[in-house]
């Protein structure tokens, strides 16, 4: 993965390989999974509140913008 992208404060437009944004939509469609499953691999509340720059209680939002980047990803390889 290293050295496809391109991101900067001034780009406008973000560019991935379409290996990489496979691989991308692939880890975020696990992600939205871990964090909606009960069980001992759903992610803990600890590391949602990391993953929300510490705002507790977002995990369902954080959960369907993972799942909306992953469909938008995989709609547009």
């Amino acid at each position: 993965m290293p050295g496809s992208t391109t991101l900067g404060h001034t780009h406008a437009l973000v560019m991935l390989s379409h290996t990489d944004a496979e691989r991308l939509a692939t880890v975020l469609q696990s992600m939205a999974r871990m964090l909606d499953m009960p069980g001992p691999n759903r992610l803990s509340d600890a590391q949602v509140a990391v993953l929300c720059e510490g705002r507790v209680g977002h995990r369902g939002e954080l959960t369907a913008w993972t799942r909306a980047v992953a469909e938008h990803l995989r709609a547009h390889l």
